[in-house]
């Protein structure tokens, strides 16, 4: 293992999901992104609990590259917070993980 990670993401809509998503994987930060077209979020937000539709990416990528991962989701994306949260493969098919890494690059 090479430090493979899943990041979450959520965006307000899926346009802007896929605009993030296309990016990540063309520029190898991610080796694949998985856009989940909505879901239900309730959080806090701005002094009240907030109830929205959004769409969720589901992206795999390495630790390496989580910093620029970020970067980029930052540049891209609406939200003054966006959600992205790391959390690491502990396991997973031998020939997944070796495309996952050959397709992302540091």
């Amino acid at each position: 293992m090479a430090g493979e990670i899943i990041v979450l993401i959520t965006a307000g809509s899926g346009e802007e999901a896929a605009t993030i998503a296309r990016a990540l994987v063309d520029e190898h930060i991610a080796a694949c992104v998985n856009v989940v077209p909505e879901v239900r979020s309730l959080f806090f937000w701005e002094g009240k609990t907030q109830d929205a539709r959004e769409a969720l990416l589901i992206c795999k990528s390495r630790q390496p590259l989580l910093e620029n991962l970020i970067s980029r989701v930052k540049s891209l994306h609406s939200y003054a917070v966006p959600e992205v949260l790391a959390l690491p493969i502990i396991a997973g098919s031998r020939d997944y993980l070796d495309w996952l890494r050959e397709s992302t690059k540091e």
